[in-house]
């Protein structure tokens, strides 16, 4: 039996209540490193295993996650649990179109100090993982010092010859302003080998006049496999030095909940490419996966509803 390709995931999975303000709430989890860690792990047909690279406290709440998280399939031993710290909570609510409005709760958030030791559990196993994952999320929720050892360390993989992997998620409300984050994802960006674009996220983070000019700047973005997700409009694809693919998204004629559509797009496109499948059918699996996403509630929908897909 072959090995299993080994991937690592760095982020903030926090407590969720879903439902409308002094109204009925649902307590579930999320983030978008972590949903996409959990979509990989079900997509990856026994050939991948998924690790979670974040930060705990030692309270009930931090335990009982980790123990879901251990149902959910992902290897835990980079967790660190730091006394005192708690997990971030965000509150969402959902409208009549499937569009979300979130309020967080996270500035003393457990995962934010993740790399306030000399060496994490994620960077002292750096030779064993064939690919890393990380957001501009998970740069947001850093310190400076931080944001530089997980860059440095995203680098000191690809160098080894590991695939990086940048998704572009851009939240203006974690930046002290757009001008540290348009510097920190162009770092992020220079290190990736595979770069992950939400099309929106590039124009309002680097203040484009239309969406079709930061499309055009993010396909001259120097990263080996650049992949620009434009919502309904066909996702783009380039693979080294060949030509563009544009790949068709899929019609959803029901949209429930638009959460975690790109976390689970992501998920699906890597499930084909880390295995060897083209950039093309890498695509067309994760836009199928998104739209079946968008068509449940929730983050992380039940494995019995994306069965059919495996």
């Amino acid at each position: 039996m072959k090995n299993p390709i080994k991937v690592a995931f760095f982020g903030e999975c926090m407590l969720e209540l879903n439902g409308t303000a002094f109204g009925a709430m649902q307590q579930s989890y999320g983030g978008d490193t972590f949903n996409t860690a959990v979509y990989l792990t079900r997509c990856g047909g026994g050939d991948i295993k998924t690790w979670y690279a974040t930060a705990l406290g030692d309270d009930a709440l931090s335990l009982e996650l980790e123990r879901r998280w251990a149902q959910d399939g992902l290897a835990l031993d980079l967790v660190r649990h730091i006394p005192g710290r708690m997990p971030g909570l965000y509150q969402i609510q959902v409208d009549a179109q499937g569009e979300r409005k979130f309020s967080f709760w996270r500035d003393d958030s457990a995962a934010k100090a993740y790399f306030e030791i000399a060496e994490t559990p994620l960077e002292a196993q750096r030779d064993q993982w064939d690919a890393f994952y990380f957001s501009g999320i998970s740069l947001a929720i850093l310190s400076v010092e931080s944001q530089n050892r997980l860059l440095a360390f995203a680098q000191a993989l690809r160098t080894r010859g590991a695939t990086v992997v940048f998704d572009n998620n851009y939240r203006p409300s974690l930046w002290p302003d757009v001008a540290v984050a348009r510097d920190c994802f162009s770092r992020a960006f220079a290190v990736a080998d595979t770069v992950l674009i939400t099309a929106d996220d590039h124009l309002a983070l680097f203040g484009f006049d239309s969406l079709a000019l930061a499309v055009a700047a993010a396909q001259k973005l120097d990263a080996f496999e650049v992949v620009i997700k434009r919502g309904a409009a066909p996702t783009l694809v380039r693979s080294g030095s060949g030509p563009w693919h544009s790949v068709p998204t899929q019609t959803v004629t029901n949209v429930v909940d638009t959460t975690a559509a790109g976390d689970s797009f992501a998920a699906g496109y890597l499930s084909r490419r880390l295995r060897g499948h083209s950039p093309e059918d890498a695509t067309q699996f994760g836009n199928r996966l998104a739209a079946r996403v968008i068509a449940h509630r929730g983050a992380i929908i039940p494995l019995a509803v994306m069965a059919d897909l495996l």
